[in-house]
């Protein structure tokens, strides 16, 4: 069933209560009505009745029972009154051919009662006993009108309830077709969107602002997904290019060595050269195998404790091992209060590929080959930060330096060997960890790094 249909239905639904309790509610109502209005006069010509009874002192004379006689007043359809004595005895009726029988239970009910109401086969009597005449009176009726009123209700409320209905689901089906409409425009148009048209967006009249927020959303994923395709386009283009280049200067050295005559010496360079330009293809490679491997690399529950301050060290090591003229000085902001607060959930591999790629970052551009790395905690977090002396990014720089392929203007004017993925790589990691990876500059002439880690709790 569709949504159009299910709230066409879910409305008709709550309509079709709201008119079977109201038409319910006012049928119970005027049947009551109804029923307490007959009975008080019903009640009303018994009592007429009995006064006129109670002042006849000879009920058998002639004119006494003309009197009797016109107390009918034909008020109440298929009348019948009946007075008794305090024994149960009869002392006049109407009409005359009126043969009822009484028991003594109901009359005992009556004189304790003072007054009751019963009904036999749709004949409504009361019955009532007055102690200072000593006589009880029992009136009963057929509220012929009533009833007939009372079919007539019921047979309106069945026709306005069905004819209800009827407007009920024409009108809500055709509301909700109106207000699904531009839904529907919605989708044509989103159905059209395709990779080759990224850049159309959807257009939806300003009456409609719930409308709009969904094409807002709808057009912000086009612009997110743009972006995306964008940086997949360029990292792919980045990617050739970085594989291109070596490539084609290993051809032009082989035919430049195919078509000459060397000398064992020019060998032994060509071999080096092509060794040299190899070995950046498989850094390269890998750099390329690791960025697709921590992109779907996220968080493990079951990951370790792992000190920062200690693999910070052993990063710190390995790159004085790789450059022995760097000079990697670690400290500590303040000595933390507890061990503890140095731990961090995490991969030890990988935290210590981020610190070995941001040190040794910051010995390729530092001028004078020293790099400080202060630890600190604070606010449930561990922070590592990575300085260095050397030309400061630029704005763009800073903003981009993140990115595949990335390589600032200060690593183009050092002629730095590099391919611009190794800041992406330590980005990739730190998210998989639930940190993050911050650059400023603290001074003119000083870049800086922080890490922020969550402490393991």
């Amino acid at each position: 069933m569709s949504i159009k249909s299910r709230f066409a239905f879910i409305f008709s639904g709550f309509v079709a209560i709201m008119l079977a309790v109201s038409s319910i509610s006012i049928f119970v109502l005027y049947s009551n009505f109804r029923e307490s209005e007959f009975y008080s006069r019903v009640k009303s010509e018994g009592v007429i009745f009995h006064d006129y009874v109670f002042q006849i002192k000879d009920p058998k004379q002639a004119a006494m029972a003309k009197i009797l006689s016109s107390v009918s007043t034909n008020s109440v359809y298929d009348e019948k009154l009946t007075v008794l004595d305090s024994s149960g005895t009869v002392i006049n009726k109407l009409p005359e051919t009126l043969n009822l029988h009484f028991d003594k239970a109901l009359l005992n009910e009556i004189r304790n009662k003072r007054e009751i109401r019963f009904e036999i086969e749709k004949y409504q009597s009361v019955g009532m006993y007055n102690p200072q005449s000593k006589l009880y009176t029992i009136a009963s009726g057929y509220d012929i009108s009533g009833y007939r009123k009372l079919k007539n209700l019921e047979i309106i409320l069945v026709l306005v309830f069905l004819i209800g209905m009827i407007m009920t689901a024409f009108f809500s089906f055709f509301f909700v077709r109106q207000a699904f409409r531009p839904l529907l425009v919605l989708n044509k148009q989103i159905k059209k969107t395709t990779i080759l048209n990224l850049k159309e967006r959807l257009l939806v009249p300003d009456k409609f602002p719930e409308i709009n927020q969904i094409a807002d959303s709808y057009n912000a994923m086009l612009e997110r997904l743009g972006k995306a395709f964008d940086f997949q386009k360029s990292f792919v283009q980045h990617a050739s290019h970085e594989l291109r280049t070596p490539l084609a200067i290993m051809l032009s050295q082989t035919e430049s060595a195919i078509n000459k005559k060397l000398s064992e010496t020019d060998v032994q360079n060509l071999l080096a050269s092509l060794k040299e330009d190899q070995q950046g293809m498989i850094d390269l490679t890998n750099s390329l195998l690791l960025l697709s491997q921590y992109e779907l690399l996220g968080y493990q529950k079951e990951w370790p404790n792992i000190r920062v301050d200690e693999a910070v060290v052993e990063a710190g090591s390995q790159v004085m091992q790789m450059f022995t003229d760097a000079i990697v000085n670690i400290g500590f902001n303040e000595i933390p209060e507890s061990d503890e607060s140095l731990f961090v959930v995490g991969n030890e591999s990988l935290l210590k590929s981020v610190f070995i790629n941001l040190i040794k970052n910051a010995y390729l551009y530092a001028s004078d080959k020293r790099i400080d790395v202060t630890i600190g905690t604070s606010n449930g977090k561990v922070s590592v930060q990575v300085v260095n002396n050397g030309p400061i990014l630029s704005e763009e720089d800073a903003s981009q330096v993140m990115q595949p392929f990335y390589r600032g203007k200060n690593a183009l004017n050092t002629n730095t060997k590099g391919f611009g993925l190794g800041l992406s790589i330590v980005t990739r990691i730190l998210f998989a960890h639930h940190g993050m990876v911050a650059y400023d500059a603290p001074s003119p002439n000083s870049n800086r790094f922080t890490v922020v880690l969550p402490q393991a709790l």
